[in-house]
């Protein structure tokens, strides 16, 4: 653990880490304040789901452009302009909710612009941290940027729902915006190796899908990307919902519960961060755990026991995307890297807009521990299908790469499943 947390000092990835958990502890904010404004001005769990339809949708839709833009330009630059973007956007929102003109369907529309920014964004971020490490720290510093990720989980719903509570939605809008300045100042510090050569001829997208689909194991990761992404679903969508019809508990009380979903991720990224190797014989227990544990939370008879039960839910997400991640990392090219994890962010992310309004449209008609009940079944048929998989290949087909002696073409390589 401390040769990964040394990378923390490092003179590139340090400020990148926290410039990135800033940005990313103010993302938190945003979307607990604009699920919560909307919650409060419609009373509707379908239209939480919508507005999370509007906020990730530019994943799913973009990717084919996103992912090549991170290719052909310059990493770095991409994302500062990005950033900018999103210091409009949620400056806006701020603007508009706290004098009172922040209506359903703005809050709507500026979540699927602030969507399209980060639509662009994700590729270009993942796709920049293999040049700021070596190859021998790439697997660690993946796990940290995870870590970053859930960090911001665990801390930011908690603080978020205090700024809502003791100075308003509009001020969570507001500090999103400042956490966007922070990302760009970290931006602005590191000096980035030169990545791949911009290429004569535009990649086109189907180039990349069809290289993953002749790869089984690259597909099988991304494959268990979205169906974990399904699961976690009801953690944004439904905790509203279940914080104040369910636990009789005030709306804020959400971000407690997204908060004990953060901080299991935040323990097994811290955990994950320590390890030099992710075999994938350990995705069927994560995404087990994940789906067993959002099970017990749709069953859960208090907040508390929903907030031990989000905790073991987020402990099997972090578990089973860091692995998968790591492994896309280390064997895909330089060349190809911002395209493949364009299709990594659309099956992380952009598959939550298809499932978040379904999600919101079950717990207005059925209620909310119907909902989430439905949502664990991703999770445990990734688990059912990981464990069927070992079963009929030989152990040393998915033994994990060795970060420092991976240097192959992702074409030569048999893949795995590693979410």
């Amino acid at each position: 653990m401390n040769n990964s947390l040394r990378l923390l000092r490092h003179r590139n990835f340090g400020p990148y880490f926290a410039g990135n958990l800033l940005s990313n502890c103010g993302t938190w904010f945003q979307n607990l304040a604009q699920t919560l404004l909307i919650y409060r001005l419609t009373g509707s769990t379908f239209l939480v789901g919508v507005v999370n339809f509007a906020q990730f949708a530019g994943m799913f839709v973009l990717s084919p452009w996103s992912g090549g833009a991170a290719d052909r330009f310059d990493r770095r630059r991409l994302l500062v302009v990005t950033q900018l973007v999103s210091v409009a956007v949620t400056g806006t929102m701020a603007l508009l909710s706290a004098t009172g003109h922040a209506t359903s369907a703005v809050v709507i529309v500026l979540a699927l612009v602030l969507g399209l920014a980060t639509a662009f964004a994700i590729p270009a971020l993942m796709a920049l941290i293999p040049l700021l490490v070596t190859q021998q720290e790439l697997g660690p510093a993946v796990a940290l940027n995870s870590v970053s990720f859930t960090l911001a989980r665990g801390i930011g719903p908690l603080l978020g729902a205090l700024v809502v509570r003791e100075l308003g939605i509009s001020a969570a809008f507001g500090l999103n915006a400042l956490s966007y300045v922070a990302l760009i100042v970290a931006l602005v510090v590191i000096r980035p190796s030169p990545q791949a050569p911009r290429p004569v001829e535009r990649a086109r997208l189907r180039e990349t899908i069809g290289m993953v689909w002749r790869d089984s194991r690259l597909f099988g990761l991304l494959a268990m990307v979205v169906l974990v992404s399904l699961t976690q679903d009801p953690v944004s969508t439904l905790t509203p919902g279940f914080a104040k019809e369910v636990f009789h508990h005030t709306d804020t009380y959400a971000g407690v519960l997204i908060g004990a979903f953060g901080v299991g991720s935040a323990v097994a990224g811290i955990y994950l961060a320590s390890r030099t190797s992710h075999p994938i014989t350990r995705l069927p227990y994560t995404c087990a755990l994940m789906g067993l544990a959002m099970a017990g939370f749709a069953l859960s008879p208090s907040l508390p026991v929903a907030c031990v039960c989000l905790f073991l839910a987020g402990f099997g997400f972090l578990g089973s995307n860091t692995t998968a991640t790591t492994i896309v990392q280390l064997e895909v090219d330089d060349a190809q890297r911002g395209r493949v994890m364009a299709l990594w962010s659309a099956s992380f992310l952009g598959v939550r807009p298809l499932v978040s309004p379904v999600d919101g449209a079950i717990a207005d008609a059925a209620g909310f521990r119907t909902a989430a009940l439905i949502m664990a079944v991703p999770a445990l048929i990734a688990a059912a299908a990981g464990a069927r998989r070992l079963r009929t290949r030989h152990p040393a087909d998915f033994a994990a790469p060795e970060i420092g002696k991976l240097d192959v073409e992702v074409g030569e390589v048999e893949v795995e499943t590693n979410l």
